[in-house]
């Protein structure tokens, strides 16, 4: 099961900046610390690690728009 630590890991690596540590409300997409080719990367990266499988035809952005939404939605999906 993944932790809040290893999803932000994740998402840290992929985004290459430790902000998402310091602020789980920073917004991802409008600051463009995330953007559409980082969210691919992210997306299989998350289903290597936890099995976690996104859809990218019904992926909404607003979804994982913070990393507070990231860590809440990768921990709903792998049933933690």
């Amino acid at each position: 099961m993944p932790t809040d630590e290893n999803i932000l890991s994740i998402l840290a690596d992929v985004v290459e900046t430790d902000e998402v540590f310091l602020d789980l409300d920073i917004p991802l997409y409008d600051r463009h610390i995330l953007d559409s080719l980082k969210t691919v990367e992210l997306i299989i990266a998350f289903a290597e690690a936890f099995g976690v499988e996104v859809a990218l035809a019904g992926f909404e952005p607003e979804q994982w728009a913070t990393p507070r939404k990231i860590v809440a939605y990768v921990a709903r999906e792998a049933g933690r």
